[in-house]
């Protein structure tokens, strides 16, 4: 694998993961949201 090749897998791979930490902060925010209305009751 050459360097270029390497560079581009890993900044594919940093992109993905921050799309996916970002998904996962928005199911814990409506979780929280979700928790806060139903207690609120």
């Amino acid at each position: 694998m050459t360097p270029q090749e390497e560079e581009r897998f890993k900044r594919a791979r940093k992109s993905r993961n921050l799309v996916l930490g970002l998904v996962l902060l928005g199911f814990a925010m409506l979780f929280y949201a979700i928790t806060i209305v139903r207690v609120g009751e």
